[in-house]
């Protein structure tokens, strides 16, 4: 039994051959192409206004020196976005409960705003490491902290995510267990957990986005300590 409730975490594959750059470039088909035209409908007048919504919340924080990461930060949110609500679509496959594709994400991008900082002001950046007025007793352990906590980033980014939405699918597949279990015996009890799973669901969509809109947030904070 615990061995089919991972079962939807694993790569899919065909003739040996792993499915999940396809399920991971799917949702960009998704989105409308957008044209030259003056006069366009409502589906592309709707996703510029939700990309210019999520622009303006992400670059609000940011100097204008960051603001040269929008096009980076903006995609990177709207593409975590429609894999974690797509993913919860039955019979599908959710590429961000992979701790080794957040980790992808998360590693190259925080190591850029890290030598962004290194590159463009060095001792700013590396003041970080020692608050200001440290006894001098502490330092030596202050400097050892404060460089395992700026070291683990990438790792809580990516952890983070997957655990949230690892939690959720499990959490809806074991309550869709037992609501299927539960009909034949217990009609009443069934349709108690079938409102559970309902509102599971809606809470979980709140999650993907909410953690879609996270992970890009602490990238752009960390990307705001080093400019």
């Amino acid at each position: 039994m615990n061995v089919s409730f991972f079962d939807q975490f694993s790569s899919p594959s065909l003739l040996g051959i792993p499915l999940v750059l396809i399920s991971m470039t799917f949702p960009a088909l998704l989105l409308p192409s957008l044209d030259n035209r003056w006069i366009t409908n409502r589906l592309s007048t709707l996703q510029l206004w939700f990309i210019n919504l999520v622009t303006k919340q992400l670059m609000t924080p940011l100097d204008k020196k960051g603001h040269k990461w929008a096009l980076i930060l903006t995609s990177l949110m709207i593409f975590l976005l429609l894999i974690n609500l797509l993913g919860l679509l039955p019979y599908t496959f959710t590429p961000t409960t992979q701790l080794s594709m957040n980790l992808a994400l998360a590693f190259p991008l925080w190591l850029a705003t890290l030598l962004t900082g290194l590159r463009n002001q060095p001792s700013a950046s590396l003041a970080h490491l020692l608050p200001e007025g440290t006894p001098t007793l502490l330092i030596p352990a202050l400097i050892l902290i404060e460089t395992t906590s700026l070291l683990i980033r990438p790792l809580a980014l990516g952890v983070r995510l997957t655990a949230n939405l690892t939690a959720g699918h499990l959490l809806i597949q074991l309550i869709s267990t037992a609501t299927t279990a539960l009909f034949s015996t217990m009609p009443m009890v069934s349709l108690l957990t079938l409102l559970v799973l309902f509102l599971l669901t809606i809470l979980e969509v709140a999650v993907a986005m909410i953690q879609a809109y996270v992970f890009v947030l602490l990238l752009s904070l960390y990307l705001q300590e080093n400019i």
